[in-house]
């Protein structure tokens, strides 16, 4: 299972994440996706313990906590859906 972490800081750094998540465990992988033009974090993650036990406690104790001035939102991350036109430039005739 992965945890997204969202309504993050844009100050918030993966070591942040990594300090907060450690409490429950081995911190497998934390990924804080950027905006492709402006290059700033996006203002959520996706991060990885090393038991799907440790990362449902964590999910439980954390979300509605605060960072750095934000109420965070943290449960499950949803699989990415296939969206064939995402991404792709569309010329209209």
């Amino acid at each position: 299972m992965t945890i997204f972490v969202g309504n993050i800081s844009h100050q918030a750094a993966k070591e942040d994440l990594e300090e907060i998540f450690a409490e429950y465990g081995i911190v497998k992988k934390v990924v804080l996706p950027l905006d492709r033009e402006t290059g700033r974090m996006r203002g959520f993650a996706f991060v990885d313990l090393s038991s799907e036990d440790q990362e449902e406690q964590a999910i439980r104790d954390l979300d509605g906590t605060e960072l750095m001035g934000r109420q965070l939102r943290v449960n499950k991350a949803r699989p990415r859906e296939d969206n064939p036109n995402r991404g792709s430039y569309r010329t209209r005739y």
